[in-house]
């Protein structure tokens, strides 16, 4: 016949000398520590200076502005889709794929595909598998990036901004004086 398990009691806290915690409760004599709510913060170390202001920060770090790419395989492909179908964010999504919260995509070369598939604008490719897809007689409808990559939207975050350059030198008299000179 099985037992059940023992529970552990809680430790009672000022229940006498006898019990190990009475009295003071484990907290010791006075101070800030055995008071209501007493403490200091986390990473505070009683006024030097803490160690995440002590250590230097140098640099720039782009991992708040990185971009997620949801990974999809060509195996995940050969494995959801028909022949003639269209891959789209939204068919992904649709056939549990991706994450439906996914906004990017990228179909990497990663196993082979034997269907002929139609991948939509929205789903960036990679140029390994841009070839097997269209090895397969499927098409990519997204455009070939520089690198040899393929953008499935393109982005206007990623287009360079032309701005007139500003000036600070003033702007000759029409007279043919410099500005800076008084007139007496």
């Amino acid at each position: 016949m099985l037992k059940a398990p023992k529970l552990k009691q809680r430790k009672r806290l000022g229940r006498g000398p006898a019990s190990g915690t009475g009295k003071t409760s484990g907290k010791g004599h006075k101070g800030q520590n055995a008071r209501s709510g007493g403490g200091v913060r986390p990473g505070f170390e009683g006024g030097q200076m803490p160690l995440f202001r002590r250590v230097a920060r140098r640099g720039f770090s782009n991992y708040p502005f990185r971009t997620e790419y949801e990974e999809v395989s060509l195996r995940d492909l050969e494995r959801s889709f028909e022949a003639g179908e269209t891959v789209s964010l939204e068919s992904l999504q649709g056939k549990g794929v991706i994450r439906a919260r996914s906004t990017i995509a990228k179909i990497l070369a990663n196993g082979e595909l034997t269907k002929a598939l139609n991948v939509a604008l929205g789903v960036e490719v990679s140029a390994g598998a841009r070839a097997k897809i269209e090895a397969a007689g499927g098409s990519v409808a997204a455009p070939v990036k520089a690198g040899g990559e393929s953008t499935g939207a393109e982005r206007l975050q990623n287009e360079p901004v032309q701005n007139e350059p500003v000036s600070n030198q003033a702007e000759p008299a029409v007279d043919g004086t410099s500005n800076d000179e008084t007139q007496a």
